[in-house]
């Protein structure tokens, strides 16, 4: 497992699931009927079936994000969840709450999910050791972080990593603003994202640095450029975000790092791919042309600026040109971008524009293009804000779009194919690229062919023809020039191909439960605060099991009630606005305390405080009154 490089993608329901594993993914994560921390994402058991039926065709995995955390009334459900995945086929649950190692759980691996906030080597070799086999690092690590994380781990454990999509600007697990504000715990899967709200950022003497910003929505990531890094310094496991994300985003990203990674392990040939076959893809991946909100490989390679998209959380698209001539129901751009690219446009494309008026700042509006000649777009409706000058954006392409909507990759097993004689006997087998084989028999009396030129050449088109089924022939052998009927030929074709499936199911490698270690080895704190997100009994033994004496309750518990950091986040607002007392270039700055400040939307105000030790900004507030969360009721 050490040197395979596994695409991780995700899948909001089953069919966008099969055509993550058609476009080159090597595992899919999907939300089950419950408990996903993603609830509007959720698929039925038997859905959840159909998936693994046909990833498991091309020795891919699908993994079942089960991770919220449970209250007493849940656990007892949420076991009986877990057997059922299994009985299903999955192969592994992606969790965040420790009470789930106090049950009995089916044999199924366990993943550490981003909520873990594992931002340490420490807390990755704890997870590690109580029986994870997979733990996916918070964004917010860089490349010397993961390098020691690697080397504290063992060969068996995989480091899992994001390199694509939505970045939640909090240490996963680490939010509380949507529950203490609207009811909706993140950690339960109803993230109310008050991250992508505007904000104005007053300091603490009230002066505005900021005005209607979206001043906690992040840039996507974008690690494209960082793959191979990534490899050398330890990741084996390549995650695209996206779980609420539609089919085409899916098929692009999953392309788009399938060809990086196929690249690499071109170049590498002591890393291959963590599962069967080989992927084609109908169609160039382009990860602009879906939604992003621009692009940032955030903080693998250090703190940078730049890395928010203050001015809106909405996908503008790319940068088409600029406007050139306005009409009554028309306006014209040069169709150039920055770098010189000419730009095509088709009927249907979908536009978009920040408004250059102050009532309007940071509200993109978007329209449709109904109908294009030359450099003249006609809209659907005719916005009255245009102005010559101003930037136009592509956020869909229609034409891009249309080839996502058809077939758009192909995915089949090369298989070596050999007829010969045996004792009297015509066999046949078929070896896969795995090295999987399966072999029939001929019955009768083996001939052989007058014509044997034609003869062998009949026989090598018959026993090529592999149609819809999961395989391609890569190679032929033919002893002799045997003389067989095209019938016969295609029946034991027939017959070997329905051998070698089943002997693919017989021989897929399972993923095995890691064993805890024995004693338990101790958490890396005597303590933990509500962020712990400690929220039932299993999980309380876990952790005074593991020699934790103080332990609180979860935020949903309601038992915080004064100001508590509802966000921790390495984003850093003074940093970004050139007022940070590290970085300060005005030697006013150097060495001022970093002064709260605070986030302003509507009514909400929220404190900033800085802890200039570990880099870090907290958001500060408190839980509104009545606030309870929902249970869940099977």
């Amino acid at each position: 497992m050490e040197n395979k490089l596994e695409l991780l993608s995700p899948a909001r329901d089953a069919d966008i699931g099969i055509e993550a594993i058609k476009h080159g993914a090597d595992a899919v994560y999907i939300g089950g009927p419950a408990f996903g921390a993603r609830a509007g994402a959720a698929n039925s058991v038997s859905d959840i079936a159909r998936l693994v039926e046909f990833a498991h065709c091309f020795h891919a995995k699908i993994f079942v994000a089960f991770n919220t955390i449970f209250h007493d009334s849940e656990i007892e459900e949420a076991r009986k969840l877990s057997w059922q995945l299994y009985d299903a086929g999955v192969d592994a649950l992606i969790m965040q709450d420790m009470g789930l190692l106090e049950l009995d759980m089916p044999p199924l691996q366990f993943h550490a999910s981003t909520q873990c906030d594992i931002r340490t080597p420490e807390k990755a070799k704890f997870l590690q050791d109580v029986g994870f086999s997979q733990v996916v690092l918070a964004r917010e690590m860089s490349l010397p972080e993961i390098r020691q994380t690697y080397a504290l781990l063992d060969p068996s454990t995989r480091i899992e990593y994001f390199i694509h999509g939505a970045l939640c600007v909090a240490f996963s697990g680490q939010c509380n603003i949507s529950f203490a504000h609207t009811g909706r715990s993140a950690n339960r899967g109803e993230c109310s994202q008050a991250c992508r709200l505007p904000y104005t950022l007053a300091d603490h003497e009230g002066r505005i640095v900021a005005y209607d910003k979206h001043l906690l929505s992040m840039k996507d990531n974008d690690q494209s450029g960082n793959l191979r890094a990534l490899v050398e310094a330890g990741v084996r496991s390549f995650k695209i975000e996206g779980r609420y994300k539609d089919m085409a985003y899916v098929k692009n990203a999953t392309a788009h790092y399938r060809q990086l990674l196929d690249d690499i392990i071109a170049e590498q040939p002591q890393y291959s791919r963590d599962s069967s076959g080989v992927t084609r893809h109908l169609f160039v991946p382009q990860p602009e042309k879906t939604f992003n909100r621009s692009s940032t490989d955030y903080f693998t390679n250090g703190r940078q600026h730049d890395i928010g998209a203050f001015d809106t959380p909405k996908f503008s698209g790319e940068a088409i040109g600029r406007i050139t001539k306005l009409g009554p129901d028309w306006f014209e751009i040069d169709g150039v971008t920055e770098d010189g690219t000419v730009i095509t446009l088709h009927n249907g494309d979908g536009v978009s524009y920040q408004p250059s008026t102050n009532k309007g700042a940071n509200k993109l509006v978007g329209m449709r293009i109904n109908v294009v000649e030359g450099k003249r777009l006609f809209p659907n409706e005719m916005a009255t804000d245009l102005k010559v000058g101003q930037t136009i954006y592509r956020n869909r392409d229609q034409a891009f779009e249309r080839q996502l909507e058809k077939d758009s990759a192909e995915r089949r097993i090369g298989v070596s194919v050999s007829l010969y004689e045996v004792s009297g006997e015509l066999q046949l087998t078929l070896t896969d690229s795995d090295g999987i084989s399966a072999t029939v028999a001929h019955a009768g009396v083996v001939e052989f062919a007058r014509d044997a030129e034609k003869a062998l050449a009949t026989l090598q088109g018959n026993l090529s023809k592999f149609g819809n089924t999961d395989f391609e022939v890569t190679e032929v052998h033919i002893a002799a020039p045997y003389f067989v009927p095209a019938s016969a030929v295609n029946a034991l074709r027939r017959e070997a191909t329905a051998a070698l499936v089943q002997a693919r199911v017989d021989q897929r490698p399972r993923l095995v439960r890691a064993a805890p270690v024995e004693p338990p080895v101790p958490y890396p704190s005597k303590q933990l605060d509500f962020l712990a997100n400690v929220f039932n009994t299993p999980a309380r033994n876990f952790y005074k099991k593991h020699g934790v004496e103080l332990i609180a309750d979860a935020y949903e518990a309601g038992t915080e009630h004064g100001d508590v950091s509802l966000m921790i986040t390495k984003h850093c607002l003074r940093y970004s606005f050139n007022l940070c007392p590290k970085e300060a270039k005005d030697w006013k700055l150097k060495g001022v305390k970093a002064e709260p400040m605070t986030l302003i939307n509507g009514n909400e105000k929220l404190k900033l405080r800085f802890d200039c030790k570990a880099c870090e900004m907290h958001v500060v507030g408190k839980i509104k009154p009545g606030m309870k969360i929902q249970l869940h009721s099977s």
